[in-house]
């Protein structure tokens, strides 16, 4: 069912005819952790676009990340879905879920090193480019917010209906590229309080940023097997991002 589902997704974007989709699995190392991601790309292209990070949601990488790697691949961008958890540390229910995206909160450094060797890695991938923006949904979204606020050096960085809280003892004053918030307005897990929160924060040290706020739409709008999901906040916000790849790539 969800093959079905992002199948059709997928297929609602428009994917050029020249491209030549090459998709593979990709084990590195970050500390004594192996993860495994996935690495999308265009073998059709001398160049890619660019360099996309796609950090996944707190169930870890999946068939969705690699699905969304895939339409971006077929955009011209090289997609890699990073590992946040390790390939033998995978969570298989939503209380593991819930543990494994626990630890990497409580352990903020150890989520850095993570995410930064995930970044990293990027210059051992097919395709892989200096030019690089984070994306990431849910989970994946705060985690995108960590490495902003780490001062990470990529080009951008884009959170949909991500964890939007500030950490304690954390700021905004290392985000050294534009920052681009996709959220839901009904969102129970990181209301408006929070967005205008962020905003504020990253209005307040200069931050090149934008908000696209989507009405009536709750947590994992994006997910088409989520009771959350909403068809046209999804294209909007997929639309939303495309313009932020093509103004920061």
């Amino acid at each position: 069912m969800r093959s079905l589902l992002l199948a059709v997704i997928i297929g609602t974007f428009c994917v050029p005819a020249f491209a030549k989709i090459e998709t593979s699995y990709h084990e590195y190392r970050v500390g004594n952790e192996v993860m495994r991601g996935y690495v999308a790309w265009n073998s059709r292209l001398e160049r890619s676009l660019g360099t996309v990070l796609i950090v996944h949601d707190w169930d870890g990488p999946n068939d969705y990340e690699e699905g969304r790697a895939e339409q971006l691949a077929a955009l011209g961008y090289t997609a890699f879905a990073v590992d946040v958890y390790g390939k033998d540390n995978q969570p298989t229910s939503m209380d593991e879920n819930r543990e494994r995206a626990t630890e990497m909160y409580q352990n903020r450094e150890l989520f850095r090193q993570r995410l930064m060797g995930a970044m990293n890695e990027v210059a051992h991938i097919p395709g892989g480019t200096e030019n690089i923006v984070a994306m990431g949904y849910c989970f994946g979204g705060a985690a995108v917010l960590e490495m902003a606020r780490a001062g990470a050096g990529l080009n951008g960085y884009a959170s949909f209906h991500g964890g939007l809280n500030l950490p304690e003892g954390q700021n905004y004053e290392s985000v050294d590229a534009p920052v681009i918030i996709l959220h839901g307005s009904a969102d129970p897990v990181s209301g408006m309080s929070d967005v205008a929160a962020l905003l504020d924060g990253l209005e307040a040290q200069s931050v090149q940023h934008e908000a696209h706020i989507y009405g009536g739409a709750r947590h994992s709008f994006t997910v088409p097997w989520s009771g959350d999901y909403l068809l046209e906040a999804d294209r909007a916000s997929w639309a939303a991002l495309l313009n932020f790849l093509d103004t920061n790539l």
